[in-house]
């Protein structure tokens, strides 16, 4: 049995030699090849003879029929690139076609909010300051007047390294750096990511970004600060926005006041997002407290200022009616994409 599959796998690369040799065309190599090695085809066709062949001749006419079937289809490979019908080939670039268009990232929506505000505070005489996200408790509270026991200090609130530092938890602290580092007048703006010991829902996180803004100069009143929000707000959310100033406590500033835009969802006229009140609480702001101004070395004889800030988060929610603070981290294409 053993010779009689060796003669049959000698005449089977024969043919194919011939056949091949022969071969004119592209369909001349696939004919030949779905003859020879096909579903009834002459070298699949002695695949049963090797289950009668005894079982010490086994290896050697494996070795065989491994051999065969490999240089049929080495000939049948050389006969495609002799003809230009390769798999190479086949697959060859046309530079004829046009191109394809790479797919093209887009920022995130906190990241556009965040050019969006700046551009907008540009605008308006404002320098975007940075600075960076592990700070010193000094400047994150003793610089801004924050008081020994303050709730914010405390470890379930904020964290805290070995070393003393901790993770910023309001931007506030480039407003120090920026006081510390050059003399007034100063009018910046500071986005960036703060940190702080949430429990993660829909309107909280562990981590959030804000941008601050710092207005120092001769001469600066409640009354600027207004027309400043006022005029943001107007840009941000359209004209049809109004504010409010409602008296507030922050340690940092001295008035203190929670600024309010009316409801952009329904106009002011009352819904369940503002319940049913008309108006939305968006930021905190207020004259610089003159401590504040003494702990960087600036006179409040002669230096008065604005400051405030406000949630990049948030205002992202309401201007795009996203009702979860989470899908901004869950890095989910579907919802990214639509921005």
């Amino acid at each position: 049995m053993l010779k009689e599959l060796l003669a049959e796998l000698d005449a089977v690369t024969a043919e194919a030699k011939a056949l091949l040799a022969d071969a004119k065309t592209a369909a001349d190599v696939e004919n030949a090849k779905n003859k020879l090695t096909g579903r009834n085809g002459a070298l699949t066709a002695l695949a049963p003879m090797m289950g009668r062949i005894a079982k010490e001749d086994k290896p050697v006419a494996g070795k065989a029929f491994n051999e065969a079937k490999n240089t049929v289809q080495a000939m049948i490979e050389e006969a495609r690139e002799r003809l230009g019908t390769s798999k190479v080939s086949a697959e060859a670039i046309d530079v004829t076609l046009p191109g394809r268009r790479w797919p093209i990232g887009r920022k995130h929506p906190v990241s556009q909010t965040i050019d969006e505000c700046c551009a907008i505070f540009r605008r308006m005489g404002f320098v975007v300051a940075e600075g960076p996200e592990i700070e010193t408790v000094k400047n994150c509270f003793d610089a801004l007047n924050a008081p020994i026991d303050h709730p914010s200090r405390d470890p379930k609130d904020t964290f805290y390294f070995d070393d003393g530092r901790l993770l910023r938890t309001q931007t506030s602290t480039v407003q120090i750096r920026t006081m510390l580092a050059q003399k007034p007048p100063i009018r910046i703006v500071s986005p960036g990511r703060c940190f702080r010991r949430d429990t993660p829902d829909a309107t909280h996180g562990v981590h959030f970004h804000q941008i601050e803004g710092l207005y120092i100069d001769h001469d600066v009143s409640l009354a600027d600060l207004k027309s400043t929000l006022e005029a943001f707000a107007n840009e941000f959310f359209g004209d049809s926005v109004a504010i409010r100033m409602r008296p507030h406590f922050f340690p940092f500033t001295e008035p203190s006041v929670e600024c309010d835009f009316s409801c952009v969802m329904c106009g002011g006229k009352g819904c369940r997002v503002c319940k049913n009140s008309g108006w939305l609480e968006i930021l905190g702001c207020g004259m610089v407290n003159p401590n504040v101004l003494r702990n960087v070395g600036i006179n409040p004889e002669k230096w008065q200022g604005f400051a405030f800030g406000m949630g990049i988060e948030r205002l992202t929610m309401l201007k795009h009616r996203i009702g979860d603070l989470r899908l901004f981290s869950e890095n989910d294409l579907r919802f990214l994409k639509q921005f």
